[in-house]
């Protein structure tokens, strides 16, 4: 179980952490039970990545990822994969426009600042890849021409891992763009109780939901999450665990370099959830495991023996040696 981060301090004049300690106070309110995964999606979004959710159907994925941006102020767009989705039904295409006598270009959904990818392996892979451009460069070519998405762009990408039929598995290099991927799993009993009553009573109307960041405060923040310090031997930590999944014989493809930008980048921004502007070991080991899931592959004998992921990825984090 981890253990939940200190409450956020203040820092220089502190109105935009204040902003940000409401922000995550507001959002733990109207999402119950998944307080961790709220602060590394929150996390993830501060470091400019994007994030994989996995979870079975109705825990409340969709309602994480709409109040998440509006609580921010963001453009919010949502679209549905299905088999028959096409490209441009993401990026948008360009159509002559017979009146005027020339090209005009629509641009599609993933022009927002937060883009929710509902039931992304249900649609095949030329279909998927139309987001891999937009993820690792924020920019969009249309018929040629191309176009930059907004400072803000993070995409969330859900899946289901209980049906396997008429889905498509993301490939590894679109898996790779994923800064974590999230288990969403079921809450307790009190907290899903909670849940009920305050669906019951209406305790929050999401069309009504105000705003408790801009975006110029949010960019602010990003940036104060940028100075926050990683010391050389955290550096060399996050090094050795991700070297260490390139030697062990229960894996059989290892984390990318990529994979450890991301978990310096996450483990920024979780430090600076917690108050502080310097980067510890803990906070490597709490990023490591939603960073690391995804991007490596168990070897065949793992696999026969039934070993999970995430406890690989336990027993060597722990196993490398945490720096003084």
């Amino acid at each position: 179980m981890v253990a939940k981060p200190e409450s956020i301090k203040k820092r220089g004049g502190g109105r935009v952490n204040e902003q940000l300690s409401t922000f995550l106070k507001k959002y733990e309110e109207r999402i119950l039970g998944q307080s961790v995964n709220l602060r590394l999606l929150l996390s993830a979004i501060l470091a400019g990545g994007h994030v994989l959710l996995e979870g079975v159907p109705g825990t409340g994925k969709t309602k994480m990822v709409r109040t998440l941006a509006g609580l921010l102020g963001g453009d919010f767009n949502r679209i549905q994969f299905t088999p028959d989705l096409l490209p441009s039904d993401i990026t948008g295409s360009a159509i002559y426009n017979m009146k005027e006598g020339s090209f005009q270009t629509l641009k599609g959904p993933i022009f927002t600042n937060i883009l929710l990818a509902d039931e992304i392996n249900r649609t095949p892979a030329k279909t998927q890849a139309a987001l891999l451009e937009a993820m690792e460069e924020k920019q969009v070519t249309i018929q040629g021409e191309t176009f930059f998405l907004p400072e803000v762009f993070f995409v969330v990408a859900t899946q289901n891992p209980i049906e396997f039929e008429g889905t498509y598995p993301l490939p590894e290099a679109q898996q790779d763009r994923f800064l974590f991927k999230l288990l969403i799993d079921y809450p307790s009993f009190e907290e899903e109780k909670s849940v009920l009553k305050q669906v019951i009573e209406k305790r929050f109307d999401e069309r009504n939901m105000s705003p408790s960041l801009n975006m110029d405060d949010f960019l602010n923040i990003r940036k104060e999450i940028e100075a926050v310090t990683i010391a050389e031997n955290v550096v060399e930590y996050i090094m050795k665990i991700v070297r260490k999944t390139r030697e062990s014989e229960a894996i059989r493809f290892g984390g990318s370099t990529r994979a450890a930008i991301s978990i310096g980048k996450a483990g920024q921004a979780w430090a600076y959830l917690a108050g502080r502007n310097y980067v510890t070991p803990d906070d490597i080991k709490i990023v490591a495991k939603p960073a690391l899931r995804h991007r490596i592959q168990l070897s065949p004998h793992a696999e026969l023996e039934g070993a999970a992921v995430d406890q690989i990825i336990e027993e060597l984090v722990g196993s490398v040696p945490v720096p003084r």
